[in-house]
């Protein structure tokens, strides 16, 4: 079983059952991983900037930790179902 890179309703994680990894839906997930892991690092990148300019406002910084908290919930995500912790 593998975990998809997306819930459904509820939020309740979605798994796929197959032995395939080149099926239509295997391809599709590993593209979603994809977007996330490289969404992840622009998101790094400007929380970093943010926390190193001085002059950013408590807006920025929340901004910045919101995207942060989101794409670090994907890359865990990512992680369990490429064999991390089981949640």
């Amino acid at each position: 079983m593998r975990l998809l890179p997306w819930t459904g309703p509820g939020g309740k994680p979605c798994y796929l059952s197959t032995d395939d990894p080149d099926s239509l839906l295997s391809r599709l997930a590993d593209d979603v991983e994809a977007a996330q892991l490289a969404s992840a690092e622009t998101v790094l990148a400007g929380a970093r900037a943010v926390l190193h300019d001085n002059k950013s406002g408590e807006s920025a910084v929340r901004f910045a930790l919101t995207r942060a908290v989101e794409s670090l919930g994907d890359v865990l995500r990512i992680a369990v179902s490429r064999g991390g912790d089981d949640r």
